[in-house]
């Protein structure tokens, strides 16, 4: 159970709510575990643990029980409840059922090593460090950092040889008492998560439909969205989104533009912070990387080696950008980033070169399939930024993407007996790399461009056809969504995270792309696995999962180096379920279209409180699948 306010995190590993060092439990900030042990004891007993449950992102639940009076018999009269949040602080408080006044002690011992986050998880935290008694509750020190805790109310007793702090409490018949501990690091306040400050950057959008797991799920991805909101060290009030807790919760440029993209129907605030924190990162001296943003080497695929040192998040900021504007981005925002795309966008066609093909991560690197879909859509969506704001170089960029369309229709297409595939990549001597995963699906995610019109496929129609067919197979939908790479290929791994497990971000690409290109019933199978996996992770979607095929009565298997909450899998709840609406708006042009998924697979679907052009903005699918708008900016006409 992984409570999140970045930068806090409070991990517990159990329903007893008990601290014990174990794994990677404690309070968290900033990757350091300021609190790795807090064992409570009432009358001399640990409490019994009844019910552990997440109650936001941010915090969870536990609740135990004590028999506290000697003849209370076989029920508790005491109820332990404990709320711990992800910003440092737990609540414990005790509820008396019994007939008579009760005076119990309560104990909390403490102990931390002050470790960090990777030390933790790789079993190097080292030893706990010795505690000394501070103000109204202990604090410890290392070379490394200082932590303390303090309550409210002051403990009656503290012994800093065992962390153990004390409190007799006194309980009338049916009252209650509440001690509240306070984890910081020393001289730091509690501060703020960045999730929580005034002004949130992402609307509370509702679901309600048929399904009753809509609600939960948009709920619960947004509140995931906003435990994962960070703070641009430059520049304070932009945020942008972690990529995920507990392992990635520093800057993951490509994760973080990808995000915001998907979660555009929930306002455009997040795209222009997220967009004007990534701007200052990309490099501005002269030569080949010119207009690149940064980004880590990554696994990407089997047999094939690490890449994106920036790649994806470059070709994706002028797509945001582009897309942003469609949605309602300010006008004097676009222009302010407007230079920042063009950067992007010449640093794309200086990579290119005289070719057609963008390699990746560099020059003299392989020429992967999702890698060109990436480009494509950039040239292709830039061209038509540029174009509106009278900016050299559209159709440059057009002129490249129509030849990359007609050279990729024939290089990257492999026929077989079953009616062909895409190459997942050209090597450099030109040898295509046949497996089939869910990378392909990129191929469907063309863009947004005008009058709720989607840009060109790199793919014809009859490529197109084939590949919805394989994407809604047997070899790549496991029932639970879709795996990265077809059960029948030679190195299939259910938790391989780029050999066989299902993603969650791609599963939603191809079911958006799937539905955008007429294939409703693959769309509908991709989408109902995901959300009977996410009603069994309790709506909080990790990024990947086993792609073991489902079967009756089985529950999806947990992936244990996934990040949960994951930015790109609580994006992709909303992606999905935008999908189904066919939300298509144009807001420089003053038009929404509307393009359901006419199969209506989950029957009658409203979404309430989205964002379109800064306003609110409610749609109802029929369970015929017909939308309607029921709330809308006045200056919005439904276009055709």
């Amino acid at each position: 159970m992984i409570c999140v306010a970045l930068p806090g995190l409070a991990i517990s590993s159990d329903e007893e709510g008990q601290l014990t060092a174990r794994g990677l439990e404690g309070f968290y900030r900033g990757g350091r575990r300021l609190l790795s042990r807090c064992q409570i004891r009432v009358a001399g007993r640990e409490p019994l643990a009844v019910q552990a449950r997440m109650v936001a992102a941010d915090r969870a639940r536990f609740v135990a029980t004590v028999r506290a009076a000697p003849d209370a018999g076989p029920d508790p009269d005491v109820v332990v409840e404990r709320i711990r949040h992800a910003d440092g602080t737990e609540r414990i408080t005790l509820h008396s059922s019994a007939p008579r006044p009760l005076r119990l002690p309560l104990e909390v011992a403490l102990a931390t090593d002050l470790a960090e986050l990777g030390a933790v998880a790789s079993g190097n935290a080292g030893p706990e460090v010795p505690a000394t008694v501070h103000d109204a509750g202990m604090r410890w020190s290392s070379p490394t950092g200082h932590a303390v805790v303090t309550t409210t109310p002051a403990p009656m007793d503290a012994l800093a040889s065992a962390g153990l702090l004390r409190w007799e409490i006194d309980l009338p018949p049916g009252g209650s008492c509440t001690v509240e501990l306070k984890v910081r690091a020393d001289g730091a306040g509690l501060g703020r998560a960045a999730g929580h400050g005034a002004v949130r950057p992402l609307a509370p959008a509702r679901a309600h439909g048929d399904d009753p797991r809509v609600g939960p799920l948009l709920r619960t991805c947004i509140d995931d969205l906003q435990a994962l909101l960070v703070r641009d060290p430059a520049h304070p009030p932009d945020v942008y989104l972690a990529a995920g807790a507990p392992w990635r919760c520093g800057p993951a440029p490509a994760e973080a533009l990808a995000a915001a993209r998907m979660a555009l129907p929930l306002g455009t605030r997040l795209a222009g912070s997220t967009l004007r924190a990534l701007a200052r990162t990309q490099q501005a001296e002269p030569g080949g990387d010119f207009g690149r943003l940064p980004g880590p080497l990554r696994h990407m695929g089997t047999g094939l080696p690490p890449s994106c040192t920036g790649i994806e998040a470059t070709l994706l900021f002028p797509v945001l950008l582009a897309e942003a504007r469609r949605w309602g981005l300010a006008e004097q925002e676009v222009v302010e980033l407007l230079p920042a795309a063009e950067r992007c966008l010449q640093w794309l066609r200086t990579a290119v070169r005289e070719g057609p093909y963008l390699p990746d991560p560099g020059p003299g690197g392989p020429l992967r399939c999702e890698t060109q879909a990436h480009a494509h859509r950039a040239a292709v969506l830039g061209a038509d930024l540029l174009d509106a704001y009278d900016r050299a170089g559209g159709a440059e960029l057009r002129q490249w993407a129509e030849e990359l369309r007609r050279r990729f229709r024939q290089d990257f297409w492999i026929e077989d007996r079953g009616g062909g595939r895409p190459a997942a990549a050209r090597t450099v001597d030109g040898r295509p790399v046949p497996y089939l995963g869910s990378s392909a699906a990129h191929l469907l995610d063309t863009g947004l461009l005008g009058a709720g019109v989607h840009a060109p496929s790199l793919l014809d129609k009859v490529q197109t056809e084939q590949l919805a067919r394989l994407l809604g197979g047997p070899g790549l939908d496991s029932g639970w969504g879709l795996r990265t790479l077809g059960v029948k290929e030679a190195l299939y791994n259910p938790f391989g995270h780029r050999g066989g497990a299902v993603r969650v971000q791609e599963t939603a690409v191809a079911v958006a792309g799937l539905a955008v290109a007429g294939y409703e019933k693959e769309a509908a199978s991709l989408l109902g696995g995901v959300l009977a996996a996410a009603e069994a992770f309790g709506y909080r979607l990790p990024e990947m999962y086993a792609g073991e095929q489902r079967v009756e009565g089985a529950t999806p298997l947990p992936h244990p180096a996934a990040c949960r909450p994951a930015a790109v899998a609580a994006a992709a709840g909303v992606h999905l379920l935008a999908t189904l609406a066919g939300i298509r708006p144009d807001v420089p042009a003053g038009t929404v279209t509307l393009s359901p998924v006419r199969s209506a697979p989950l029957g009658e679907l409203g979404l309430t409180g989205m964002r379109v052009g800064g306003h609110a903005f409610s749609v109802r699918v029929s369970r015929l699948g017909l939308a309607m708008v029921e709330e809308a900016a006045d200056t919005l006409q439904l276009g055709v």
